[in-house]
């Protein structure tokens, strides 16, 4: 059986994107759970985090109006373009998270993605890797 970790302030802040003075307030305005370790670092535990993330998770709402069975979307804008004659990249910023797919040319022409288009990524389930850092202190 895997212990759960342990994350520190400054761990949590990095996730979420904030800084660290924003957790200690989600700390003291008990939004988060947190308790101190054996070193009197302030840290959260791992699954009363994952709560947390899921609880102020917020999804962009899709503009595409489309019934989907995928159920990872991910609304964005279109950063960048990179096309040839038959493939082309396109990058999309989408929240914090930036996701490339490579299509067709002419798939880019027919949907008119350019630099500062608004458009969904979805994703299948079954392509999605998941990976874990490596030993945590």
């Amino acid at each position: 059986m895997s212990v759960v970790p342990q994350y520190r302030i400054s761990e949590v802040a990095e996730l979420f994107g904030v800084s660290d003075d924003t957790v200690r307030r989600w700390v003291d305005a008990d939004h988060l759970r947190a308790q101190r370790d054996l070193s009197g670092r302030l840290v959260v535990d791992g699954s009363v985090l994952a709560g947390f993330a899921r609880s102020q998770a917020r999804s962009t709402p899709d503009p595409s109006g489309i019934g989907c069975s995928a159920r990872n979307r991910f609304v964005g804008l279109v950063t960048e373009v990179l096309s040839d004659e038959v493939m082309s990249q396109v990058e999309l910023q989408c929240g914090r998270q930036r996701v490339v797919s490579l299509m067709s040319t002419e798939a880019v022409r027919e949907l008119g993605l350019e630099p500062g288009v608004q458009a969904v990524a979805v994703v299948k389930s079954t392509t999605v890797v998941v990976e874990t850092p490596g030993e945590r202190e």
